[in-house]
C-alpha cells in the first residue's frame, strides 16, 4: 500500500521537473531566449584615418646604358652593386666597320671640297665669258643668241657651285655623326648612382639601344604601392606615410605620398601610388616588399564608435541603440573618417554616451529581447 502511494507522489513531481526544465531551455536557450549582445558607449576622442597598402621598393629614376650604334663590347669596367660618379667610364665598345665608314666619309668630304674648287673655277670662267659676250652683243659684234647662251652657262655654273657646297655640308655632317658614334662607344654614367644589373659581357655584339648596364639613382628609391580602390577616395599628394620593410619589420620608416597614378588596376581593383622615403635610408634593396600606412585624415575631437556596430536595416545604414528602458531602437547614422583599428567617426545620428549594440548572437529587431554580456563566444573583444 505504501509503494503505490509513493509512486503517485513522485510522478507529478517528475512531470513538474521535466516541464520546468523544458521551459527553462525554451526561455534561456531556445527560440524564446533573449538575444545576447555586447554594448559600447559612443565616446568623444581623437581619430586618425589611415589606409593600408603593400608594394615594392623601386628606383624612380633608372637608366639603361648601351651603345647608340651596333658594336662589340671591348671591356666592362663596373659590376653590380658598384657606386659610380657622373661621367665615370662604365664600359668601352668597339664599332662594327665604324672606322672604315669614318674614313670613307672623310674621302667623300675631300672629293666634295675638290668639286667646289672646280665649280668655283668654272663659275669664274663662265662669268668672264658672259661679260665679254654681253659687251660684244651690245656692239652687235655677236648675235644675241650667243649672249643668251653665255648667260645661261654662267647661271648653270652658279647652280652647280651651290649643289657642290650643299653636298659638302651633307658629307661633313655625316662624318661628324660617325665621329659622335665613335665617341659614344665609351659608355659613361649620366648621373651618380649604383649599378643594379649587368646585362652583357666582354666580346658580346650588341645592336643600337641594347643595354650593357642598368644604373639606378639611389636617392630616388621609393615604394610603388597598391591601395584598395574602396579606400582611395581620401588620397592626396603630400600625405604622411609609415613604411615597414620586410627585411626590418620592427623599424618604421617615414615617407610621403608623391604620386597617385591616374589609371587603376581594373583586375585587382587597386589604385597605384608612389611613396617617397623621407629621408632615403641606406642599403635599400630594389624589389623588396614593403607595407605602407597612409594618414588620410585626422580629427582631435570626434564622436567615435566601433565599426562592427554599423548594420544595414530596411535599406538604411545605422546602429541599434539601447534605450534607458532596455528597449532597442534602430538609429540611422552618417559616418566620417575611419581608422585602421576599426573605429569610425559619427557625423550625425548619435550623441556622446549613447549605448549601442556592437556584437549580437542573432539578427535584431525593435521587439527583440536582449541580454547584455561582456563577450560573445567566438568573438574577440
Amino acid at each position: 500500500m505504501k509503494i503505490p502511494s509513493l509512486k503517485k507522489l513522485l510522478l507529478p513531481l517528475i512531470v513538474l521537473l521535466i516541464l520546468g526544465g523544458f521551459g527553462w531551455v525554451v526561455t534561456q536557450q531556445g527560440p524564446l531566449a533573449p538575444v545576447q549582445v555586447t554594448v559600447a558607449p559612443v565616446v568623444r576622442q581623437a581619430i586618425a584615418a589611415s589606409v593600408f597598402g603593400i608594394g615594392t621598393v623601386e628606383a624612380r629614376y633608372s637608366y639603361r646604358i648601351g651603345p647608340t650604334a651596333a658594336g662589340r663590347i671591348k671591356q666592362v669596367l663596373v659590376d653590380v652593386g658598384d657606386s659610380v660618379q657622373a661621367g665615370q667610364t662604365l664600359a668601352v665598345m668597339e664599332g662594327v666597320d665604324l672606322d672604315a665608314r669614318i674614313q670613307a666619309a672623310g674621302l667623300a668630304a675631300e672629293r666634295a671640297t675638290a668639286s667646289i674648287a672646280t665649280a668655283v673655277a668654272t663659275l669664274k670662267l663662265t662669268q668672264t665669258e658672259n661679260r665679254r659676250t654681253t659687251s660684244l652683243a651690245a656692239r652687235a659684234l655677236v648675235s644675241q643668241s650667243s649672249a643668251d647662251t653665255s648667260q645661261q652657262q654662267a647661271a648653270i655654273a652658279l647652280a652647280a657651285l651651290d649643289v657642290a657646297k650643299k653636298e659638302q655640308q651633307r658629307l661633313q655632317a655625316e662624318q661628324k655623326a660617325l665621329r659622335q658614334q665613335q665617341a659614344n662607344l665609351t659608355l659613361t654614367a649620366p648621373v651618380a648612382g649604383m649599378i643594379t644589373t649587368r646585362d652583357a659581357e666582354s666580346g658580346t655584339t650588341l645592336v643600337a639601344g641594347q643595354p650593357v648596364l642598368t644604373l639606378a639613382d639611389p636617392q630616388s628609391y621609393w615604394v610603388k604601392a597598391r591601395i584598395d580602390q574602396s579606400q582611395a577616395l581620401g588620397l592626396q599628394v603630400g600625405q604622411v606615410a609609415s613604411i615597414t620593410l620586410r627585411s626590418a619589420p620592427q623599424q618604421v620608416l617615414t615617407g610621403k605620398l608623391t604620386r597617385i597614378e591616374p589609371v587603376s588596376d581594373s583586375i585587382t581593383e587597386e589604385r597605384l601610388v608612389g611613396i617617397a622615403f623621407t629621408p632615403v635610408p641606406a642599403s635599400l634593396s630594389s624589389g623588396e616588399l614593403a607595407e605602407v600606412t597612409l594618414q588620410t585624415g585626422q580629427k582631435s575631437d570626434a564622436l567615435v564608435i566601433p565599426n562592427a556596430a554599423i548594420q544595414q536595416h530596411d535599406g538604411q545604414t545605422g546602429v541599434w541603440k539601447l534605450n534607458g528602458d532596455s528597449t532597442l531602437q534602430f538609429t540611422p547614422i552618417q559616418t566620417g573618417i575611419q581608422s585602421l583599428d576599426g573605429q569610425v567617426e559619427i557625423l550625425s545620428g548619435l550623441q556622446a554616451d549613447d549605448n549601442i549594440v556592437v556584437y549580437t548572437s542573432k539578427a535584431l529587431s525593435a521587439a527583440s529581447k536582449i541580454k547584455v554580456v561582456q563577450q560573445l563566444a567566438g568573438v574577440k573583444p
